[in-house]
């Protein structure tokens, strides 16, 4: 078995299936034992986990060259919530590193811009059923 808690801290992406159905790509936060997903009006996400709150992620790695292969599925309810500053900090510098100087502006902006003219969101999901599977071979 690996440290789960180790492996989603690191900067990952995961893949989130939506009603619609749609997957797709996303940068998370793992805190608390529960996923946090940035959003807002670009994304069609916050949309469909108000109509339909179930959702799936998914986060894997899988490196043919060293034998690595580990992956986690989460299933659950998922919630829209107010956006607030410190998470999304932790969210964007585990990504993008701990200098804001050298972010893109638009990552800058997420920290800067009042949320509610932005429409900037999270949604959280705390997983009802939680799959975390080590898979790797030797090479």
């Amino acid at each position: 078995m690996f440290d789960v808690d180790e492996f989603l801290a690191g900067p990952l992406t995961a893949r989130v299936a939506a009603a619609g159905p749609t997957v797709r790509p996303a940068w998370y936060l793992w805190e608390k034992q529960a996923f946090w997903i940035l959003t807002g009006p670009w994304a069609r996400l916050a949309g469909l986990v108000r109509e339909s709150p179930s959702i799936a992620v998914t986060v894997d790695v899988c490196d043919v060259g060293t034998g690595l292969v580990r992956q986690v599925l989460a299933r659950g309810e998922a919630e829209v919530l107010p956006f607030d500053v410190p998470r999304g900090r932790r969210l964007l510098s585990r990504y993008l590193g701990q200098d804001e100087r050298k972010w893109d502006p638009r990552f800058r902006s997420y920290l800067r811009d009042d949320p509610e003219v932005k429409g900037t969101v999270w949604v959280r999901m705390v997983p009802k059923r939680f799959v975390a599977e080590d898979l790797g071979y030797r090479v």
